[in-house]
């Protein structure tokens, strides 16, 4: 599943990046591979706003189509 097809309040895990810029991105963002997160808003036609502990992050669609991942069970 990628990132974009999330819903709001799910917590997931970040599998794989596998676009190299965007990883590199993410990684400035303090984003990688392995870390759970959780969806704090889906904006209709808009960015996705996830949230890793108290910081608020807005990503693109196309950027979150290049971002694999597995919800929580």
């Amino acid at each position: 599943m990628t990132l974009d097809l999330i819903k709001k309040g799910q917590s997931f895990k970040i599998n794989h990046i596998s676009n190299e810029t965007i990883r590199a991105q993410a990684i400035r963002f303090g984003i990688t591979e392995g870390q759970w997160l959780t969806c704090d808003e889906v904006v209709p036609a808009g960015p996705i706003v996830i949230r890793q502990n108290r910081q608020q992050i807005a990503l693109g669609r196309q950027l979150a189509r290049e971002i694999n991942i597995s919800l929580a069970d």
